[in-house]
């Protein structure tokens, strides 16, 4: 599974922004999906995940009620929908993939159970 992730750039602290995951290699169906990002000079952070459906979804707490992630399975795409974005959010945002369920929110939220990654995408929040 290749995945490749667009749609950032710089916005005013306030805007909103909407991230693209593309995937190619095998239909997304059977793959649950996540967002996570890395800011200069920090770890990187779970965002946001989706399951198999769409009908489940997890955030941090950082981006709750202000992000939602969906996916489109019938064109293999996933979205990450920000708004109310503030200079806290500037970061490379990066989509993830793997082919089995996660059982639980830390499961989730863990970047060492994802198999397949995008190459990131900039997301810049001035103040």
């Amino acid at each position: 599974v290749q995945l490749q992730a667009s749609g950032g750039g710089l916005v005013q602290a306030g805007g909103s922004l909407r991230l693209s995951c593309v995937a190619s290699g095998r239909t997304l169906d059977m793959f649950v999906m996540a967002w996570f990002r890395q800011a200069p000079g920090k770890e990187r952070d779970f965002v946001a995940y989706i399951d198999y459906s769409g009908e489940s979804t997890y955030y941090s707490e950082s981006v709750k009620g202000r992000f939602t992630i969906s996916r489109d399975n019938a064109n293999n795409m996933g979205y990450l929908q920000m708004n109310s974005l503030k200079p806290e959010d500037t970061a490379v945002y990066y989509c993830a993939t793997v082919g089995r369920s996660l059982p639980s929110d830390r499961a989730m939220a863990n970047g060492e159970n994802y198999a397949y990654w995008g190459q990131g995408t900039l997301v810049t929040v001035s103040s």
